[in-house]
Formats: structure tokens, C-alpha cells, sequence
């Protein structure tokens, strides 16, 4: 279609049915579209007997999603053919599908990361870009379970496992490369975890920080791009935030580690009472600040209790 650049979206869609749908012999019952298009009730005149629906929820609203998925793609591969030299590289996500070999331009892809601080509080982080910039509404945290101690091939394979495993079974999209921070180690462990999953297809590889040379299951020898590479550069940018977003965690976990710990030492402060005073005085600083009026007031407390708090976390200031 052209001229439609400024053109509002349900006025291109009536067109394309107009044009392109209507005048076939055979038609189906029902017509599921993306969105509204212009003078639906006028399209319902000229096509009787066709149900043309705009989905918000169910199976019919995923079908959407799926049929947006393959247009994008096709619309990718078809700007892979007919982009200029000049085009192709100032465009860094098209520079990077054509560095990694990928059948597809990377237009959503992920980067995980695992952060840990000595053993304790190991967290993961995966961010979300879309065409190269950050979709923050789709960045995740995730609290480790399955793993003791230092093992970040195993903190990897759980973050990837549980990842897929919930975009399958809310039939999200799944991302056209996946980026791990990381070398040969948990590049395997990712790779291991989406084959459980029957995700082998989707691409995997890692940045590793030391030299920054890029693994794929693929090869046995890493892939090193031009440290100006606009590949690199986008790749190193993902794995920067992955990394900022698994720091911001980890640090957040470890500061209500050590507020529950300090609070628990106190005697006659136990997990109720440690909640009721976070829940009223919001953080440690508010506990510390507060008059023992205030604290006395909780349920449960005291006015002796309060003085035993305060002396002790004024000790610790």
C-alpha cells in the first residue's frame, strides 16, 4: 500500500479489507482484526454474512499477537533484502542479526544476568528491548530457590527455565535472541534449560566481560567484533542494564536482610513484631527516630519494650 504514511491506522485497515479481502470469492465467517477499522458498519453492509470481530481477551486476542509476531518478522526479512549499505549500518539491530548469522532480525531480544553478594542474596535480572531500546514494562527479577551457595550456572538454568516456561504457558511472545551475561559456563547451562523446554530454536549467546568476545552454542570458538561495532556496542549496552537492574536488587535484598537481622537480635522482637514496626515506621531509620509512645502503641508492645529497642538499635547507629 502507498501514501498511507500519515495516514490514521483504521482508515489503512478499512482500505486493505476494501481492497484486498472483500473482493475475494471466498470468505470467512469470521474476520478477527488487530483494531477497529473505519466505517465498520458500512464494511458489515458489503460483506453479509461476515463476522468481523476486534478481540481484547481469549484465544482470539492471542491469534492477534501471533499474527502481529509473523508480520513483524516478514516485515524484518523483507528489510534485510531491500535495505541500503547506508541503511544497514546505522542500524544496529539489523547489524547485529547480520554479525550473529540469525535467520531473523533481533527486534525483541532479552539479557539475563545473575548477581550474588559472597554466597548470600543471589538474584537474577532479565531486561526486555524492543528495536533497541529498553521495554521496562517486560524487565524481571527473579529471587533464586533451587540453588546453595555460589553456582551461577545453576542460578542461570533456573532463571531460563522459569522464563520460558512462563511466556509458553501465557502464549507471550518469545524473544528473538536471547543475550546472556556470561561465558562458555552459563551459556551451556541457558542453552540446556530452553532445549528442556523444546525452545531450541530460539537463539542463545553470551557476553562475556573479560574480553568481551560473544559464544554461541553454534561454535566452539567465541566471535569478536570490532570493539566499534555497533553489534557490540548494543550488545554491551544490554548487558549493562541487565547488570544494573541485578545490582539494584541484590542491594535491595540485602538491606531488608540486615533490617529483619537487627531488628530479630533484639530480645522480645520477633517476626510479627519486626513487621508491625516496619508496617508503622517504614524502614529502620523510622524505627530509630520514632519516641517510645509511638512504638508502645503497637499492639503487643510496651513501654519497656520500646526503651529496650531504642537503646539497642542507638548502640548499633
Amino acid at each position: 500500500m502507498e501514501h498511507v504514511e500519515h495516514a490514521p491506522e483504521g482508515d489503512v485497515l478499512r482500505t486493505f479489507l476494501v481492497g484486498y479481502y472483500l473482493p475475494l470469492e471466498q470468505r470467512a465467517q469470521r474476520v478477527v482484526l488487530p483494531f477497529g477499522p473505519a466505517d465498520l458498519a458500512a464494511l458489515r453492509e458489503l460483506a453479509p454474512g461476515v463476522d468481523f470481530v476486534v478481540p481484547q481477551r481469549g484465544s482470539a486476542a492471542k491469534l492477534v499477537e501471533l499474527a502481529d509476531q509473523n508480520a513483524r518478522h516478514l516485515l524484518d526479512s523483507f528489510k534485510i533484502e531491500t535495505f541500503d549499505i547506508d541503511e544497514r549500518a546505522a542500524d544496529p539491530v539489523f547489524a547485529l542479526g547480520r554479525d550473529l548469522g540469525l535467520p531473523i532480525v533481533p527486534r525483541a531480544m532479552v539479557c539475563i544476568d545473575i548477581s550474588t553478594n559472597q554466597g548470600r542474596d543471589t538474584v537474577g535480572s532479565l531486561v526486555w528491548f524492543e528495536g533497541g531500546r529498553p521495554r521496562k514494562a517486560e524487565y524481571r527479577h527473579y529471587r533464586i530457590k533451587g540453588v546453595e551457595g555460589i553456582d551461577d550456572f545453576a542460578a542461570m538454568k533456573e532463571v531460563v527455565t522459569r522464563f520460558l516456561t512462563r511466556r509458553i504457558a501465557e502464549h507471550k511472545q518469545i524473544p528473538d535472541l536471547i543475550v546472556i551475561d556470561g561465558g562458555k559456563g552459563q551459556l551451556g547451562a541457558a542453552v540446556e534449560a530452553a532445549q528442556a523446554l523444546g525452545q531450541e530454536r530460539v537463539p542463545i549467546v553470551s557476553l562475556a566481560k573479560k574480553e568481551e568476545e560473544v559464544f554461541q552454542s553454534s561454535s566452539s570458538q567465541p566471535l569478536r567484533l570490532s570493539r566499534r561495532s555497533p553489534s557490540l556496542k548494543l550488545l554491551q549496552r544490554v548487558r549493562d542494564e541487565a547488570h544494573r537492574f541485578a545490582i539494584t536488587y541484590s542491594r535491595k535484598r540485602r538491606a531488608q536482610r540486615t533490617i529483619t537481622s537487627e531488628l530479630l537480635r533484639i530480645p522480645g522482637i520477633g517476626h510479627a513484631r519486626r513487621r508491625l514496626l516496619l508496617e508503622r515506621f517504614g524502614s529502620l531509620a523510622g524505627v530509630r527516630t520514632a519516641t517510645p509512645a509511638e512504638i508502645a502503641a503497637l499492639p503487643g508492645f510496651s513501654t519497656t519494650l520500646a526503651d529496650r529497642i531504642l537503646d539497642r538499635l542507638h548502640q548499633n547507629a
